[in-house]
């Protein structure tokens, strides 16, 4: 049985990846996923913000004093010249790489042209084997068009492009007024890869405190929906590979998602509740069920229950919402 995939010009072992996470912080946790069966690793993310606030706090530390003596201008090298805290980041792509066989994906977390662009050509050197863009963007500015929203979007990805030579995904939200639009935009310019969804996190209040404070919850099976939909539409419209997050947990969500055109199903939430070695229940689940519905590989049933052949796909989603509508009038009907 033949569980192979492709994704981002990388061959993997199976359709299991570890998203981003922190259990990738560590060379052991990355080892460790490794172990229990994960075919890639997508690091945790390194913030634009990050980046931004090291380069201040040593600009800062290197300009300390250097208003009462001219000779101390030369003591320390120049600003451009320092790494800042990225270095680590890197590093820990280098000890990854020679730690594990599988590929291991950067993740670069960002909201302006230029804010981590910058950062990729350094992440390519460090070894890594594809970067996933995540474009965590929401517009607050009433002013603030849609389009430029998703030009915002497009101009990120090209810069990253242009300068790197290694394989580039993107996480996108599911908020476009025309996503299938939006995933074809992305495609056309060269991305090699769409994540999808990032989850856009929503704070609390704390009562007590009265402040605002981070609210993190950990994805459920029920999430899994948007993105079978959404996989499903997309499969065979365009060239890009489609990745699934959100709401993989067990062997029937990462079939399912198969079944509409996914490459790859990512997870982490089901990692962090459960423990890596779930990793192993879910292949030997895969394979199992594969053996029962006499499936040899991954691309015999990949596509397989996707949208490809319908000629309208918005009319087929409306056709279901039509069914599930009635669907729960009959059941109010005879509760």
């Amino acid at each position: 049985m033949d569980l192979s995939t492709k994704y981002l010009g990388l061959q993997l072992r199976t359709p299991l990846v570890a998203s981003a996470s922190p259990l990738s912080q560590e060379i052991s946790g990355i080892r460790s996923l490794e172990d229990a069966g994960a075919s890639a690793v997508v690091l945790y993310s390194l913030f634009e913000e990050q980046l931004r606030q090291e380069s201040l706090e040593l600009e800062r530390d290197l300009n300390a004093g250097t208003e009462s003596f001219a000779e101390s201008l030369t003591y320390f090298p120049r600003t451009s010249e320092f790494h800042t805290g990225s270095e680590g980041y890197l590093d820990h792509i280098r000890k990854a790489k020679a730690a594990v066989n599988i590929p291991i994906i950067a993740s670069l977390n960002g909201a302006t042209l230029g804010g981590w662009t910058k950062f990729a050509k350094q992440v390519e050197q460090a070894g890594a084997d594809a970067i996933e863009c995540n474009i965590y963007f929401i517009p607050t500015n009433t002013e603030v068009l849609g389009s430029e929203v998703e030009n915002t979007y497009l101009d990120v990805v090209r810069e990253v492009k242009t300068s790197v030579h290694i394989p580039i995904a993107v996480k996108l939200s599911p908020f476009f007024s025309n996503l299938a639009n939006m995933a074809k935009r992305l495609d056309q310019i060269g991305t090699d890869g769409l994540v999808l969804f990032n989850r856009f996190y929503q704070p609390d209040i704390d009562l007590e405190e009265l402040a605002i404070k981070p609210n993190v919850l950990l994805s459920s099976p029920q999430e899994l929906r948007l993105p079978l939909t959404w996989i499903g539409i997309l499969y065979g419209r365009i060239r890009a590979n489609l990745a699934a997050t959100s709401g993989v947990y067990g062997p029937k969500e990462v079939i399912k998602l198969l079944m509409v055109g996914a490459d790859v199903t990512m997870l982490c939430s089901a990692l962090l509740r459960n423990g890596v070695g779930h990793l192993r229940h879910v292949e030997q689940g895969v394979r199992e069920w594969m053996e029962e519905h006499e499936y040899e590989s991954v691309q015999q049933m990949q596509g397989s229950m996707s949208q490809q052949r319908c000629p309208d796909p918005g009319a087929f989603e409306r056709a279901q919402y039509m069914r599930a509508v009635k669907g729960l009038e009959h059941v109010l009907v005879n509760s």
